[in-house]
Formats: C-alpha cells, structure tokens, sequence
C-alpha cells in the first residue's frame, strides 16, 4: 500500500513539475508566444520556478526509489521559492512591474511544495539513504 501511495505521490509530482518545467522555459526561451500571454512577468520568479521544476522531477524520483533524499531536494525547492517570493516582495515595493497574479501562483507553489516535502518527510522509510 505505502509503495502505492509513493507511486501516486511521484506521478502527481512529476506531472506537476513537466507542467511547472514547460511554462518556466515557454517564458524563458519564448517558445509558442507564451511570454507574451504572461504580460509583466519578473524573471527571477520565472527562473525560480524553472529551478523548482527540475528539483521536483529529481524528488518524483526519489519517491519512486523510496530514497530519504527526497525530502532535502524538496527542502531547497522551498527555500529557493521563499527566497524568490521575499525578493518579489521587495521587487513589488521598490516599484517594479509585475502581475498581481504571480503573487497567488507563488503562494500557491510554495505550499504545495510544502506539502509534498512533509509527504515525503512522513512516507519515506527513514532508514533508506
């Protein structure tokens, strides 16, 4: 049942991080006209998300292999997106453009990125490497 529920975990995990790597790179490399769909994005926050992207594909594996690593990647996922939240806070007072829209995704992201590290905290045999 637990390698189930792992399997389950790092497929929905994977989905989101193919969709996640899509959108990021769409945006950085302006494939299918998408960058100009996101209208005033802010670039770190775009590389941030591609970053997380390849760190949640990297932990959906790591679920998979039932390997206690999991929880690190998922770890530094978090605190790359809190470090680029902070500095969208301050990027949003000092004035500069952005889409009031990326606030909410990032909120979103960052629990969800959350959630699949306490996941991955809990389900994840502590004696594995």
């Amino acid at each position: 049942m637990k390698k189930t529920l792992l399997y389950i975990i790092a497929f929905v995990l994977t989905a989101f991080g193919l969709l996640t790597l899509f959108l990021s790179s769409s945006v950085i490399f302006d494939l299918f006209g998408i960058r100009a769909k996101e209208g005033n994005y802010v670039l770190f926050i775009v590389w941030s998300n591609f970053l997380s992207s390849i760190l949640y594909l990297i932990a959906a594996y790591g679920f998979v292999k039932d390997k206690k690593w999991t929880i690190k990647t998922l770890g530094i996922s978090v605190i790359v997106l809190m470090v680029a939240f902070i500095g969208l806070l301050i990027h949003i007072n000092s004035g500069g453009i952005y889409e009031t829209k990326t606030i909410g995704a990032m909120l979103f992201r960052m629990i969800v990125t959350i959630v699949f590290a306490a996941l991955a905290f809990f389900l994840i045999s502590k004696n594995n490497k």
